[in-house]
């Protein structure tokens, strides 16, 4: 008997032109999974309104149709990586919440994938997807469904007004919905959420244009070049949660030692004024730039680069770096326990370590990385450890089949025999009303796609009666 050939369809919160984690990483892991053809994958993300791009997208950057987008996501994956793109793209509706700077789901996205296509689904932020998720139940429309947890979300509540209780709170709706929705739970460090069942797993690699990167430095340390001629820098969205806080604290309080230092920030966003203004008030050189991509030829010379966050769950960033094969001083924190394998990756417990660290990491030469370094970096190390972690290879498409669908996938509603139904169906009745799902942050009016949104992707517009227990 042939073994049939696995659907995975992989959805995700965000995409490209925003260069956020979970616009890029789920955008590579479509790419190598699909890579050797023995996948079909497809790759759901999110499509705004011209309206709600202006609020998200970089440098005004519009589409006027999903397949105008598509070319654009296609074409700056073609330009990282070096074998032709075997994957479907496809969309479902969205909006970009203000308050939340997030993308949010509009609608069922389940119905993205047909019934019938319907096997192995990748939920890129489980909770994020499913927070006001109404409609089909994922583990009923699909045989098998991964959640991968991107985002440490309860320390960024935790900084809010009031942050203890909604990080409470959180929590367990966290737990909730990624219970009812999801088979198996990869979180990408230690840092993360606690889940039931979950393991603890790195699914991610670096672009490979870093590794080319660090491959020519390491070029130029065999020909006893130079290769670093530029001292530390930090390159990150410019808000005070993404370490900007921890950075300017520690250079603040450790001036005096720090006297010769000069640090160099990169990035954009909402605190950049007050990160300027915050920067200027230091008796040290720290100079205050926006954002540029990585990759970009004036982060090559850089020798030393300074991350302090723990708010990351893993640091792409610190990655890339490392790829590059640079010095990075990082936190002793659980979200940088991956890269503790690197000899570059320098460790510190508390101010005076980060002086020790900082200093050390400037004035040594970065150890040059070996193939298996540079191997476990990239992205076909980690769709192995994706493979393992998640147990594709030992669920066929025969096998998932067996997997019964239960009443909850046709077009009525009943309540399950066992608790987890139960629980889905008190989850299914909460999120269909417009009252009950703003009051727990829904965008408004995003139980169905509005108007523009369904001539934008070509979907029938719908009604639905605010006390219907229906199914769409």
């Amino acid at each position: 008997m042939t073994k049939q050939q696995q659907h995975i369809a992989i959805f995700t919160t965000a995409s490209i032109p925003w260069l956020t984690g979970t616009a890029v990483n789920p955008l590579f892991r479509a790419a190598y999974l699909a890579k050797d053809g023995e996948r079909r994958v497809t790759l759901v993300i999110p499509w705004l309104t011209v309206k709600h791009q202006l609020l998200v997208y970089p440098n005004g950057i519009t589409f006027s149709s999903p397949s105008e987008h598509e070319a654009y996501v296609r074409q700056w994956l073609e330009e990282r990586v070096s074998f032709p793109l075997g994957f479907e793209i496809r969309f479902y509706p969205g909006k970009f919440a203000t308050d939340k700077r997030s993308i949010l789901p509009v609608g069922d996205i389940s119905d993205v994938i047909p019934d019938e296509e319907a096997d192995i689904a990748v939920l890129e932020e489980p909770e994020h997807l499913t927070w006001f998720h109404h409609g089909k139940k994922w583990k009923t429309k699909f045989n098998y469904v991964i959640g991968i947890i991107h985002t440490n979300y309860l320390e960024y509540v935790k900084r809010e007004k009031q942050g203890r209780l909604k990080a409470f709170l959180l929590k367990y709706l966290n737990s909730w919905v990624v219970g009812i929705y999801c088979h198996k739970v990869i979180r990408l460090s230690a840092a993360t959420q606690e889940y039931p069942k979950s393991i603890v797993c790195n699914v991610h690699g670096v672009n490979p244009k870093f590794l080319e990167i660090g491959l020519r430095k390491l070029e130029q340390q065999k020909l006893h070049e130079q290769p670093f001629t530029k001292g530390a820098y930090y390159i990150g969205k410019m808000v005070w949660s993404k370490g900007y806080k921890e950075l300017l604290k520690l250079l603040q309080k450790h001036q005096k030692e720090l006297a010769e230092l000069e640090v160099d920030l990169y990035g954009s966003g909402e605190d950049s004024e007050e990160i300027k203004e915050a920067a200027r008030k230091l008796n040290l050189t720290v100079n205050v730039y926006p954002g540029r991509d990585h990759a970009d030829s004036l982060f090559h010379d850089y020798k030393a680069f300074l991350n302090p966050s723990t708010t990351d769950v893993v640091c792409t960033t610190t990655a890339e770096a490392l790829a590059m094969g640079k010095n990075v001083v990082c936190a002793n924190h659980t979200s940088n326990e991956f890269f503790k394998q690197f000899p570059n990756c320098r460790i510190y417990d508390d101010g005076n370590g980060f002086v020790r660290a900082t200093l050390k990491a400037l004035s040594e030469q970065p150890s040059q990385l070996t193939e298996q370094q540079r191997h476990e970096l990239s992205w076909e190390a980690a769709t192995q450890r994706f493979i393992k972690a998640s147990d594709l290879n030992r669920l066929s498409r025969a096998d998932s089949n067996l997997s019964k669908r239960s009443a909850f996938a046709s077009s009525s509603i009943s309540v399950g025999k066992n608790l987890e139904d139960m629980s889905a169906y008190i989850h299914f009745l909460a999120s269909g009303f417009e009252a009950s799902r703003t009051a727990f942050g829904a965008i408004p009016r995003s139980l169905q796609p509005d108007e523009e949104l369904c001539r934008d992707l070509g979907l029938t517009l719908k009604t639905p009666s605010r006390n219907s227990l229906k199914e769409d």
